[in-house]
């Protein structure tokens, strides 16, 4: 059997570092990481999402510093945001949500100061950081009486999600996924009045279809996120009518698809530069 990598071998590595950082709110998760390659710009960029299960003690925007630098020796910006968990004040439903809408927003207000070029942008998330990722995509999607609809929000036509976990419904009823499921009730928060329905501008599926292209990326060995949920999230957003790509990598868990010398990050910083190629 192949051994999979685990989170200290990545985090273990030296850490690269960013070239700048932004501060967009009070709270120590209000930042956003600029890496910026070498030259002029405008760049093309990408507008990343971590994961860590909604969960900051689990995980924060350092941990996609290896990938980040990667994109940056490749000609590629990179947009790394940060929010607040479910763990911290403020964080779940709606700042969790809020926090990542402002961060990416603040791309749009930064972009010249940066040499980032927002007309080439692709969103790329990792497990919840990809769900978040697609949700930022699909803000222009959410309900008018939504406490999280804004009306100018950063406009995102393509996302990569990695070993994403979209579905919240899905997600709240399947124990066998590494975030395990009484994450996602402090992510969406409880029914009340006026919101009876606590998915409606949160779970992904509910917004559909996004009008976003999407690659959809997972690991066929990956034991954080069962390879199913990644597979039926595709097929439901090619169902609503999104033109969506999936490809489930061999070999791969969930630490390789955010590892700079992995296949299966070589073959979406493919995807990434492809996507950049076609950007408006």
């Amino acid at each position: 059997m192949t051994a999979h990598l685990t989170w200290p071998d990545l985090t273990r590595r030296p850490r690269p570092d960013p070239d700048a950082t932004v501060t967009y709110g009070p709270d120590s998760m209000h930042r956003v990481d600029v890496w910026r390659p070498d030259g002029a710009g405008p760049f093309p960029t990408v507008l990343m999402v971590h994961g860590g299960c909604w969960t900051t003690a689990i995980a924060d925007r350092k941990l996609m510093n290896w990938v980040a630098d990667d994109l940056r020796r490749h000609g590629i910006a990179v947009w790394n945001i940060d929010y607040r968990g479910v763990d911290r004040a403020g964080g779940g439903y709606p700042g969790t949500f809020a926090d990542a809408a402002l961060a990416a927003d603040r791309l749009a207000t930064d972009a010249a100061a940066f040499g980032l070029d927002p007309r080439r942008l692709v969103a790329v998330g990792h497990s919840a950081g990809a769900h978040l990722a697609l949700w930022l995509a699909a803000r222009h999607r959410l309900p008018a009486g939504s406490a999280l609809a804004t009306t100018d929000p950063l406009r995102i036509d393509h996302v990569v999600s990695l070993g994403g976990l979209p579905d919240l419904e899905a997600t709240a009823a399947r124990p066998d996924n590494g975030c395990g499921t009484d994450v996602i009730g402090r992510l969406v928060g409880r029914p009340g009045p006026g919101r009876a329905d606590v998915y409606a501008d949160t779970s992904i599926p509910r917004l559909l279809p996004l009008g976003v292209s999407q690659d959809v990326v997972g690991g066929v060995q990956d034991r954080i996120v069962p390879a199913d949920m990644v597979r039926d999230y595709a097929t439901r957003a090619t169902a609503a009518g999104d033109a969506v790509r999936l490809t489930m990598i061999e070999n791969t868990g969930h630490v390789e698809l955010v590892t700079p010398d992995s296949a299966a990050w070589s073959h979406t910083r493919a995807l990434i530069r492809a996507a950049l190629g076609n950007a408006r």
